[in-house]
């Protein structure tokens, strides 16, 4: 169902900072035409020590290391919940666990409907879901959800009615009410209600509301940005290039069929172009080796033969402008194992080769600070350490190449459900939100 906007809606505040690189607070606007209205919000990011949460060195938080965290309102009367936008997952799901703070509380929504096992919803649309649903002692649809940093959640499939921006709403949007949340960043996420879905299944929040494309744009340079949901294009935009998503009707088992994935083609190191056949970047008979772009990861990750070249060529590069830091046994996030030592009094990194992610149709091109992550807390003598941004899939144990929201910065990302393509183009984000003429 589509979402009922209001053309003469009044700004509306809907998003509260949540911990991890990239924290949103929400004023909505709304464009009318003749088709569906949009929604624009600007974006605005915070960054938060590391060392303020609980650190797990031996594995990487996967899943929630970048979040998007938009406000709704969901039930009747409504209830104010915070949510996790994530390109990466399908299911919405609210934490429904009263014994936990930020909960949904389904008792108190007169809207409120909990779906039977036997329902068409639970039986035929849950069927992209990683683990089927099943029927609980109470006949009611039963889901689990795993993530890639091993969290997980699991509880009934339900209906309610949902708002977000200046959105009237739309009632009967499908969700996860979940009272088991298993989760090892459990400071951080506790901060949040739940997860909104936003991949290509039938269960999304963008599938259900029928949006035809949403797009968002990141600033690395004032943590400013602007998230689009709905049909509308705009001529100041540097004209996108697309590259189609890959379809696979065939069920296979390591791949995601309702991830937003792109074929993956090459990889340059400034103006090289690495030696890599083209079959490592292609999935194989079992669907592994997919690329997909995922909000809801903050780095790229690469497989493993692939990252080696890359990690090579950029090595070799920056040989006489940087010092490699020799520590094997340390391993930024479990996958990221190239590091360097710069100095404390150093202002600012050499110019280093840019990293350009070659896509059918398109590119990526990351360049500057983005190709490095300084890591908060860690200091050797005189120096801080500072991370290649790629990572190797491999050590994570994800049969893919991921591409993750840091280098999505400055470009305009538009994901168009209707064409099934992705569109990029380098924009500056931050002056994004002064086109639209909203402050954040």
């Amino acid at each position: 169902m589509k979402p009922c906007i209001s053309c003469n809606s009044k700004p509306n505040p809907c998003l509260n900072f949540h911990y991890c690189l990239l924290l949103l607070t929400l004023t909505s606007t709304t464009l009318c035409s003749s088709q569906s209205p949009t929604l624009i919000l600007p974006l605005k990011t915070q960054e938060i020590p590391s060392g303020s949460f609980p650190k797990s060195p031996n594995k990487l938080p996967f899943h929630h290391n970048v979040t998007l965290t938009v406000s709704v309102t969901v039930g009747t009367p409504p209830q104010n919940v915070s949510m996790v936008i994530d390109t990466g997952s399908e299911l919405s799901w609210l934490n429904c666990n009263r014994t936990r703070n930020f909960t949904f509380d389904p008792t108190r929504s007169s809207s409120y409907k909990p779906i039977p096992c036997s329902s068409p919803t639970c039986t035929t649309r849950t069927r992209d879901l990683s683990i089927p649903a099943s029927c609980d002692s109470n006949k009611l649809c039963h889901a689990t959800l795993t993530y890639a940093d091993f969290s997980s959640s699991e509880g009934s499939l339900a209906a309610d009615a949902f708002s977000i921006g200046s959105s009237s709403g739309t009632s009967g949007l499908v969700f996860g009410c979940m009272d088991s949340i298993f989760d090892p960043n459990s400071e951080e996420d506790s901060k949040n209600t739940g997860l909104m879905g936003m991949n290509r299944g039938s269960l999304s929040f963008v599938s259900q509301m029928e949006f035809p494309k949403f797009s968002y744009c990141i600033s690395e340079s004032d943590f400013s940005g602007v998230l689009l949901l709905g049909d509308t294009n705009f001529s100041w935009v540097a004209p996108l290039n697309y590259t189609p998503l890959i379809q696979i009707s065939t069920p296979l088992p390591y791949f995601d069929r309702v991830a937003y994935t792109v074929q993956l083609e090459g990889i340059k190191v400034a103006n090289k172009l690495l030696p890599i056949p083209k079959s490592d970047f292609e999935p194989d008979h079992t669907g592994a080796g997919q690329t997909m772009v995922d909000s809801g990861t903050q780095f790229t990750f690469l497989l493993g033969p692939v990252y080696t070249a890359l990690r090579t060529e950029f090595l070799n590069q920056t040989a006489h402008i940087l010092r490699v830091y020799e520590d094997p046994n340390f391993v930024f996030q479990g996958a990221m194992d190239l590091c360097y030592r710069v100095g404390l009094n150093q202002s600012k990194l050499p110019q280093l080769p840019s990293v350009t992610l070659m896509f059918r149709g398109a590119e990526m091109k990351v360049t500057g600070k983005q190709l490095l992550y300084r890591v908060r807390g860690e200091v050797r003598g005189n120096d801080s350490l500072w991370c290649f941004t790629f990572g190797n899939s491999d050590l994570l144990g994800v049969e893919a190449f991921v591409i993750g929201h840091h280098h999505q910065q400055n470009v305009w990302m538009e994901f168009d459900l209707h064409n099934s393509r992705i569109g990029l183009a380098e924009v500056q984000c931050d002056l994004a939100g002064q086109k639209f003429g909203l402050t954040v």
